[in-house]
């Protein structure tokens, strides 16, 4: 692989920390790290995406012609790496990276004008309807049903593990609009505004402990939604076609690499810090702790391999393989592993997830430096989701198989 960066790419490398510097305050350093799930409050987020809007850094997959930046793959790599290296939160992705890409591909010019300017300045927050309690990874069995009443449909059902869904403007949904042929056939996908009468939000409260409003998840029903037929993207009963669009675009997503990259960092200092790097621990297979951090950096290692084989064909202008269920799988085993060392070095400063408590100081000697009152137990009950949601790992697994391995 040819991945040398060349003095262009460098000079970019100091203005993307320059920028980091300048506009990731002390404060949303101090909210972020709090958080369990990666978001800070709504106020501090939203902050945060327009001083990337304002810079044109918020959407770097978006082509030129809605917006984006027009990064080359050098750079696109050079900015994930040094958002990662700074530990600088995620840009909420429903908008920017996941309904965004479905609008630009498969909507009418209305819909791309309408919505398009709004999601990349951080105008509206939208939120995702896929999930349902009957229909998570079996998502085609999914019965939130929309009747089609000729100027708008008339939605009821639910959906469930909706993040942040309490702070959003927009949902994107998947809906049945036809029981005839495979399950598959008869979904609709359709844009609804989240003020619309017979909308409701009630929060999940999970293992990690988090209050409202500042849960992540909730359950969204939906009573005699009026929505309007031009809110439909695409093709009435073509939903599946903009669904699968969409999903590997979230599962590119859900690989992080760089954010793998920081967090194994942190393992180590804790894990030094406690004086857990020669130990053993119950629970974990023979080996001193140390040896479970360096198996873990060998995947973290591949695992950025992997993207990097995808920049290099991206720069010598060869088809890149899809590899967005590989990225899934790999990135998503590892999140969890590095979250369930963490919380092991840490013993029992990884307990308290009270907020009060953190918002007190009580941990305020944790290892580790300015991650402080970073609630360990806490992110690794939230993490034990991360191969179930994009599609569950046994899943992935088999596409791999199939469009792979052949």
């Amino acid at each position: 692989m040819d991945l040398a960066f060349s003095k262009e790419d460098e000079a970019f490398r100091q203005e993307v920390r320059q920028f980091i510097e300048e506009s990731y305050t002390p404060e949303m350093r101090a909210k972020h790290a709090r958080s369990k799930h990666g978001y800070m409050d709504k106020e501090n987020h939203v902050k945060w995406q327009k001083a990337l809007a304002k810079k044109g850094w918020l959407a770097p997959n978006w082509p030129t012609e809605y917006g984006g930046p027009g990064f080359t793959a050098s750079q696109k790599y050079i900015f994930d790496v040094e958002m990662g290296r700074a530990g600088v939160p995620h840009t909420i992705p429903f908008g920017p990276t996941m309904v965004a890409p479905v609008i630009m591909k498969f909507g009418t010019p209305e819909q791309k004008k309408r919505f398009l300017p709004d999601i990349l300045e951080t105008n509206v927050l939208w939120c995702q309807g896929y999930s349902e309690p009957g229909a998570g990874s079996d998502l085609a069995s999914l019965q939130t049903k929309a009747e089609n009443k000729g100027d708008h449909y008339l939605v009821n059902g639910s959906k469930i593990w909706t993040s942040v869904a309490q702070w959003a403007d927009w949902i994107f949904c998947l809906v049945r609009t036809s029981k005839e042929g495979k399950p598959q056939e008869g979904i609709s996908f359709l844009l609804i505004d989240m003020k619309t009468p017979g909308v409701k939000v009630e929060p999940l409260v999970l293992l990690d402990g988090t209050p409202g409003p500042h849960q992540e998840v909730n359950q969204v029903f939906f009573t005699d939604v009026k929505v309007p037929m031009e809110n439909r993207i695409g093709e009435e009963n073509k939903g599946w076609t903009y669904a699968k669009h969409l999903l590997s675009h979230e599962r590119t997503n859900i690989a992080d690499v760089n954010r793998a990259k920081r967090e194994l960092e942190r393992l180590k200092r804790i894990a030094k810090t406690e004086g857990m790097w020669d130990s053993t621990v119950d629970g974990l297979s023979a080996g001193r702790f140390r040896d479970q951090i360096a198996l873990l950096e060998v995947d973290v290692v591949a695992l950025e391999m992997l993207v990097l084989r995808v920049l290099s064909a991206e720069k010598s202008g060869k088809q890149s393989l899809d590899i967005a269920g590989l990225l899934k799988i790999r990135g998503s085993e590892i999140q969890q592993r590095y979250a369930e060392l963490m919380m092991l070095a840490a013993g029992p400063f990884a307990l308290p997830f009270i907020e009060e408590a953190m918002e007190a100081g009580w941990q305020g000697n944790f290892p580790g430096g300015e991650v402080a009152n970073a609630p360990l137990a806490s992110t690794y009950f939230n993490m034990r989701k991360t191969t179930i949601y994009g599609g569950s790992n046994e899943v992935q697994r088999n596409i791999v198989a199939q469009t792979v391995l052949g």
